[in-house]
């Protein structure tokens, strides 16, 4: 019996053992198409020779030196290379080692910015219902998923949401869907006047939302309306690209197709492919200069921070991402899989809705297309089409909650930038068996 606690307590997980590309194997010789990217994490698959090469490499110089005392030649190059990789705009990197560590920086970092600057009685933030920003407490509070924070809420500290960005489910009829993107957006302006005008630390929004609505991205001109309104009462802008950054919407930051650029934005998961645990806050020179000119030391920190080996993962990913032009794959087999999902389940009962951009596609399942109610969550639907998927050799990423944080539910596929069109046709030809047989179940 295992001596882990699991995730799920009685699940009965299989053992994996190996990896080649964007398959997993488990320890009875089974071969599973990694079309999640476990949590789009391997952006390049699995056991890429050049990074585990460039593993080797820094375990043979130096495995570990405390950030306290020491930086590494391999931090410093990575940061260089995320800097140049970034629009204008964003100029420093700061090191952890994952999302939720990332989020919760950069908050604590928004902070400090204000206290620097002399307007410390700004301690508001504004997030979206419906998202996610990682579990740690200070990333727990600020995300607007119910069903996570539900448990921990006496532990969470006073946070404020407004709507999320979610067309399928938020757009009035009468609505154009630029309409729809200034209403929804403007409820921020309202929050602000609400809390008031200079009280407001951030606002925190994922740029294409993950895990709890599904490949959502906003409409057009959304978070120009959102920049605007943050420029114009002070508020710092934080956008989480923990899942949807570094290539997987098909340029390095998803918020380059937006036009803006934040004041802070954290990353995680595709930096470093999963070859090590890493993540960064990359932040604007306004940011740093605040610090540098004040107290000149930004008062968080991890152990881990700007670990070697993770630097070391992290840049070797990207070395790779740049030299093969995955980038480019990234856009053209996302249009496949946008154009093959479209072809398997446009007219598909239990299906609602096709969304995302780049290798970053969510589908959303419901009981009745015609009016999108959603089906009864006792059922578990998502999990369900996930053991499908399984038995199929296909990973996906379920979720439940899709429309309150109980009700609705939705598949996330990331794939890795190197999937072929053939590896395409096969991921949606066994999802579609998957769908078919848990909605079958579900309706029985």
């Amino acid at each position: 019996m295992s001596k882990i606690l699991h995730r799920s307590i009685h699940a009965d997980l299989p053992v994996a053992v190996g990896g080649r590309g964007i398959e997993l194997f488990d320890a009875n010789g089974r071969a599973y198409i990694d079309a999640s990217g476990g949590a789009a994490v391997s952006c390049l698959g699995h056991n890429h020779p050049d990074v585990l090469a460039a593993l080797h490499a820094q375990l043979d110089k130096l495995a570990y030196a405390h950030t306290g005392f020491f930086t590494t030649e391999i931090a410093e190059r990575l940061a260089d290379r995320l800097i140049s990789d970034s629009p204008d705009g964003i100029d420093y990197v700061y090191l952890v080692s994952g999302g939720s560590e990332a989020m919760e920086a950069a908050l604590k970092m928004a902070r400090q910015y204000f206290v620097e600057k002399g307007e410390s009685q700004r301690r508001h933030v504004i997030a979206r219902r419906q998202s996610y920003h990682g579990n740690t407490l200070g990333a727990l509070a600020t995300g607007g998923n119910e069903w996570r924070r539900a448990q921990f809420r006496p532990l969470l500290v006073e946070t404020h949401h407004i709507a999320p960005c979610y067309v399928y489910r938020g757009r009035l009829a009468a609505e154009s869907e630029h309409q729809y993107g200034e209403r929804v957006a403007n409820e921020l302006e309202a929050k602000i006047f609400e809390l008031g005008s200079d009280k407001v630390i951030a606002f925190v929004a994922e740029t294409v939302v993950g895990a709890t609505l599904g490949g959502v991205p906003a409409v057009d001109g959304y978070f120009k309306r959102i920049r605007e309104i943050c420029d114009r009462y002070g508020v710092l802008l934080i956008l989480d690209e923990v899942m949807c950054g570094m290539g997987r919407t098909g340029t390095v930051h998803a918020y380059e197709q937006e036009g803006i650029v934040p004041d802070l934005i954290a990353v995680a998961k595709g930096l470093g492919g999963g070859y090590q645990p890493v993540g960064a806050v990359l932040l604007g020179r306004h940011i740093y200069d605040a610090f540098a000119t004040g107290s000149g030391f930004f008062q968080h920190g991890h152990t881990y921070m700007g670990h070697p080996m993770a630097a070391a993962a992290a840049l070797a990913v990207q070395d790779v991402v740049r030299e093969h032009g995955l980038l480019n794959n990234v856009v053209q087999m996302g249009k496949l899989l946008n154009r093959r999902l479209q072809e398997r389940f446009f007219n598909h009962y239990h299906v609602g809705d096709i969304r995302g951009r780049g290798l970053f596609r969510g589908i959303e399942i419901v009981a009745e297309r015609g009016d999108k109610s959603p089906f009864d969550p006792a059922r578990k639907v998502n999990a369900t089409i996930k053991r499908e998927a399984m038995t199929r050799g296909l990973m996906v990423y379920p979720m439940g909650g899709t429309i309150d944080g109980v009700r609705g539910d939705h598949i996330l596929l990331a794939p890795p930038f190197i999937v072929s069109a053939s590896q395409i046709d096969t991921i949606v030809e066994r999802l579609g068996d998957a769908v078919d047989a848990a909605v079958a179940r579900s309706v029985a």
